[in-house]
């Protein structure tokens, strides 16, 4: 394994060109700002957050939990919600949140944004859970924000992100932009490579992050060598992959989300391309999608910040857990790991506070000193921005579908969602991404 440094703000050299920075800022308001899903309409009007409806007598707790049991995003967010009902259930064992006992409300937010809006609504007003868990897509996140922040609140995001946002009612425990897709750029320049071609799904993440990655491969000399997209919810890919295989990239930077992974793995092995040939490097194929991509990807890279490779007595103790769970898939992920991470998180945040209120939940973040022993290790959080430090990693796929480190930091990063630490990300372009991804 080698060690680099990814803290932040390590190059500092020349800014881009200001026609270069326009074409960019444009090419996202074009691919982010007319979408359906990408930018939901907020479902508060600016008026006071209503009181909150939250029962605290009794000795039970309702939290949320929302994620796509169904649709294209189910064959990732499946786990994720079997992760948190298993943290729940250690949670109680343990004696609970203050004494009193998890009680799940479980809801399915089917892949569509309107419906995690729906459902927010329903468990912050109907339910009265103290806080809501899950999510996967930025378009999930960007349709429950307005909802949480207008009824004030609490929403734990496990997955990582394009980054370009905070918010008082979300706590994110997956990755931002400086924790695993720079790390993912500084590898490619480690490993001398000269272009690059982007393959993405047709929403905020990806058009946000690839934004990102143009800007970030100028400044390192790396040439993008072309630039695809296709619908979350559209599994062909034939034509997209034959332009790549035209463009002969050294590397595939793969910002493609759910199962319409299997369409461009299918393509991409249809059209001669191989790990030997063009290897791909993505950040949302862990160890439960690989198997389920129908081709074998030994041999082509992903950049997380957790893998269940990681050799430490906690990880060992937290996969034992998980293999012996009811309807565990078997295998651990990053997604799976800050999302098991997210509850403890709450956990931390509330006994430091005393209460589940969330005006005192946040004055215990900004407070600072909140850290959880995770499997991938401690980690703090963040109170002025909602983030945790974390590890980046790169693995390359084995023929088990699991991942051999062959990167990885100088210890955990701090997160920097807005990209303040890095010369080569003017404000210009920052104000202009964060306004086109809504």
């Amino acid at each position: 394994m080698t060690s680099h440094s990814t803290r932040a703000g390590t190059r500092r050299t020349r800014l881009l060109a200001l026609p270069a920075l326009a074409a960019v800022t444009a090419l996202v308001l074009v691919g982010c700002g007319a979408r359906a899903g990408d930018s939901p309409s907020a479902s508060g009007s600016g008026a006071a957050a209503p009181a909150s409806c939250v029962d605290t007598s009794g000795d039970t707790i309702k939290l949320g939990f929302l994620n796509s049991l169904t649709g294209g995003m189910a064959i990732s967010e499946k786990t994720v919600s079997n992760v948190l009902h298993m943290a729940a259930d250690e949670i109680n064992a343990d004696g609970g949140i203050l004494g009193k006992k998890i009680e799940p409300v479980q809801e399915d937010g089917a892949t569509d944004w309107p419906t995690f809006a729906e459902k927010t609504e329903k468990l912050l007003t109907q339910d009265c859970v103290a806080a809501i868990f899950g999510g996967w897509t930025s378009s999930s996140r960007k349709a429950v924000k307005p909802v949480v922040e207008a009824n004030n609140g609490l929403f734990f995001y496990p997955v990582q992100y394009e980054g370009l946002e905070a918010s008082p009612n979300i706590y994110y425990t997956g990755a931002t932009t400086n924790q695993q897709i720079l790390p993912a750029m500084d590898y490619l320049k480690s490993q001398g490579v000269k272009t690059l071609f982007l393959a993405g799904s047709d929403y905020v993440f990806p058009r946000t992050a690839n934004a990102i990655i143009k800007l970030y491969a100028a400044e390192l000399g790396i040439e993008i060598v072309g630039e695809e997209y296709v619908p979350l919810d559209k599994d062909d890919w034939t034509t997209q992959v034959a332009k790549i295989a035209a463009a002969k990239p050294d590397y595939v930077f793969n910002t493609i989300n759910g199962s319409s992974n299997v369409g461009f793995i299918k393509a991409y092995y249809d059209a001669g391309l191989s790990p030997a040939t063009t290897p791909i490097i993505s950040v949302s194929i862990a160890e439960e999608e690989a198997p389920s991509m129908g081709h074998d990807v030994t041999g082509n890279f992903a950049s997380w910040n957790y893998f269940q490779s990681i050799d430490t007595p906690a990880n060992a103790k937290f996969i034992a857990s998980w293999k012996a769970y009811p309807g565990s898939s078997g295998v651990t992920s990053d997604p799976m790991e800050s999302a098991y991470t997210s509850l403890f998180l709450y956990k931390k945040l509330v006994e430091a506070a005393g209460s589940f209120d969330v005006d005192k939940i946040n004055a215990a973040a900004k407070a600072g000193g909140i850290t959880v022993d995770s499997p991938g290790g401690t980690v703090t959080l963040d109170g002025d921005n909602h983030h945790i430090s974390k590890p980046g990693y790169i693995g390359k796929i084995n023929a088990q579908n699991q991942f051999d480190i062959v990167w990885s930091s100088d210890g955990p990063i701090p997160p920097d969602p807005f990209l303040y630490g890095y010369s080569w990300f003017p404000a210009s372009v920052r104000d202009s991404l964060v306004a086109a991804a809504g």
